[in-house]
């Protein structure tokens, strides 16, 4: 007789397993799908997004829209992960991902009710990604940065949809120019690129400056408002005499002594302001604090100066201008100093910014956004972190595939056909991975309120006659070749997303028990975890 008191868990311990876990999990990972799926495409609707504080986000970005909504199931949080991964590896597609990885397990559902065991799916779905990878590489065709062009149309895809809409052409022309002045031997680094907004005028007056623009003023405005031929020190050490580190105390017995204490803080001062002087600088930009007296003695000299700049913006400067971020006054001198042809203050709005224009051949350079509001600013941001994201990924595979859902296509039509080489119940589920696909051209032309079955039978009709390029043009409403139509998407977009779908949508449908702490055992838990965290 097996004892009755025996407890295996705690009763406040909730408990889901079998089916029920599996139809829980995969529940809610088609809600995520079907929240951000209006967004896909040129046609895709926003979302306005309200915190508890009242601030408004209006976006169509995936991977912001999840962020931003603080999803608590467990599943739904996987697929919030796989935008994030998506956002952080190429920039872009975290829509398509999301979207794919919820399809995958809607689609393994239907296999799950046909009693198909979800090992012999997960299978069948890890053969149809590594296939899918294998066609995509060869559907894939190469570029390069000589293409401007094609790399045009990469960004003009990527903000397609976005609140850039109007001004995508500009757009990308700022980002190819911009990617092109920073590139070193086919290497890019996109955090050269700044971006920096300010208020005022409208999203046309978007600008690519040769150089940096801070959002910061001059220390004293009986500075100059602006040098022309700058002489830029970039210095990580204060402007100021520095504090003992321990408590000090200083005995002082007569007012000659203060004075004498006063007049040697000066002398120091004065020398320091001398060296910067000699060195032949004219600006300065001070990572760290600049003294009221040594405001005073720049000025005197017309140097115009900076202080508390951004580790990160001082290392931008420094690509900029060619200078060299010194860590001791003894190392200034001429050749540490960076150039440009002017650097100045410029209010605009409200806002007051240091310009850093006309550096020769800079490493790092600005793209200053202009806008009505704040929301149209960030969602200008978004649009433009998406473009430069498409292109850099472009450069680095060197490849690019057909977009308008004609990739999609392509693969499920070659997927259907490579599973008939297969035998078992594995075959059906790399049909459904097939179907899966198909998903993203259905949901271009929902959102774009066209019949999608009918074109879904007209992109099936067309690339089974060959025509491996049909996808579809949005801005027609029609079905046509998007090589010729310059809709063109970044192949690691496609195959990070596949990646990531697959791998969530087998990871969810290997789960059959979910067990839950209670609130406390919860609590417990995260505290226990934030202070390893600490200790880290």
């Amino acid at each position: 007789m097996p004892d009755k008191s025996f407890v295996l868990m705690p009763e406040d311990i909730s408990r889901i397993m079998g089916k029920n876990a599996q139809r829980n999990n995969i529940l809610a990972a088609k809600m995520v799908s079907e929240i951000v799926k209006t967004t896909l495409g040129p046609k895709g609707m926003d979302k306005m997004l309200i915190s508890p504080t009242n601030d408004i986000i209006v976006t169509n970005d995936g991977v912001t829209i999840l962020n931003e909504m603080h999803i608590e199931h467990p599943a739904a949080r996987m697929m919030v992960e796989i935008a994030r991964t998506q956002e952080s590896e190429v920039g872009d597609g975290t829509t398509t991902a999301v979207m794919l990885a919820g399809k995958l397990l809607e689609n393994a559902e239907k296999l799950l009710d046909m009693k198909i065991h979800p090992t012999l799916i997960t299978k069948g779905y890890k053969i149809a990604a590594e296939k899918a990878q294998e066609i995509l590489k060869e559907i894939a065709f190469k570029i390069n940065v000589d293409d401007e062009d094609i790399l045009r149309q990469i960004a003009i895809t990527a903000m397609t949809g976005k609140g850039a809409e109007n001004s995508k052409e500009k757009f990308a022309d700022i980002i190819v120019s911009a990617i092109k002045k920073i590139e070193e031997e086919g290497n890019v680094d996109i955090k050269d690129i700044k971006i920096e907004k300010a208020k005022g005028n409208g999203i046309k007056d978007t600008e690519l400056i040769s150089g940096i623009v801070l959002d910061k003023e001059r220390v004293s405005h009986d500075m100059p408002k602006k040098v022309r031929n700058a002489k830029i020190a970039l210095v990580d050490f204060p402007l100021e005499l520095k504090n003992p580190e321990i408590e000090t105390r200083i005995s002082i017995s007569s007012p000659e002594q203060l004075q004498n204490f006063i007049n040697q803080e000066e002398r120091d001062i004065k020398e320091m302001i001398e060296k910067v002087k000699n060195s032949g600088t004219n600006v300065i930009f001070c990572q760290k604090g600049i003294d009221d007296f040594a405001q005073y003695l720049l000025s005197k000299e017309g140097i115009y100066a900076c202080r508390r700049v951004a580790r990160s913006d001082m290392e931008k400067i420094s690509k900029a201008t060619g200078g060299k971020i010194v860590g001791n006054l003894s190392e200034l001198t001429p050749f540490e100093l960076g150039d440009a042809e002017i650097v100045e203050e410029v209010k605009t709005g409200e806002d007051i910014f240091t310009y850093i224009r006309g550096c020769q051949n800079p490493k790092a350079i600005t793209i200053l956004i202009h806008g009505g509001t704040e929301h149209v600013m960030d969602e200008i941001e978004r649009a433009l972190i998406d473009g430069l994201g498409d292109v850099v990924c472009s450069l680095k595979s060197g490849l690019v595939v057909p977009g308008g859902g004609a990739i999609e296509i392509e693969l499920s039509r070659r997927l259907r056909e490579f599973s008939q080489s297969l035998t078992g119940r594995e075959q059906l589920a790399v049909q459904e991975f097939a179907a899966a696909l198909e998903f993203i051209p259905i949901t271009l032309a929902e959102n774009a309120g066209i019949d999608p079955i009918e074109i879904l039978t007209e992109l099936k009709s067309r690339h089974d006659s060959g025509e491996r390029n049909a996808g579809l043009n949005l801005f027609e409403n029609r079905v046509e070749n998007v090589l010729e139509s310059k809709i063109i998407e970044p192949y690691k977009i496609k195959k990070q997303a596949i990646n990531s779908a697959s791998e969530v949508a087998m990871m969810i449908l290997r789960i059959d028990d979910i067990i839950e702490a209670s609130e406390e055992k919860k609590e417990y838990s995260n505290s226990r975890r934030n202070y390893l965290e600490n200790i880290e």
